[in-house]
């Protein structure tokens, strides 16, 4: 079974989680010995090739891809919490406290 691309993603969109996700990919195989990884990647690339579902499994590693691009992505652009709104919460605190007493 074949997924579909997700439509409501742009392009622009699209490729950025691609690479992250290819970028976090590498990250991941850096901790093992690069010779070795490039071999078996290779090795599996190339029985990926001879298989009959070679578009189906095509589509899935992007789905994949993607997935762990969105991860990273959301693991490195948190936004933190806005400026005012953590000086209310202090302001209330303060005032909490100032009440108890």
């Amino acid at each position: 079974m074949t997924r579909a691309p997700e439509r409501h993603e742009g392009l622009d969109e699209r490729a950025l989680l691609l690479v992250a996700g290819l970028a976090g990919l590498t990250a991941s195989a850096v901790g093992s010995a690069v010779g070795s990884v490039v071999g078996s990647t290779l090795g599996a690339v190339r029985g990926l090739l001879r298989r009959s579902d070679a578009a189906e499994l095509a589509a899935d590693a992007e789905h994949e891809l993607a997935a762990r691009g969105r991860l990273v992505l959301d693991r490195y652009t948190a936004v933190p919490p806005a400026h005012l709104e953590t000086l209310a919460r202090h302001a209330l605190a303060r005032q909490a406290a100032a009440d108890g007493v």
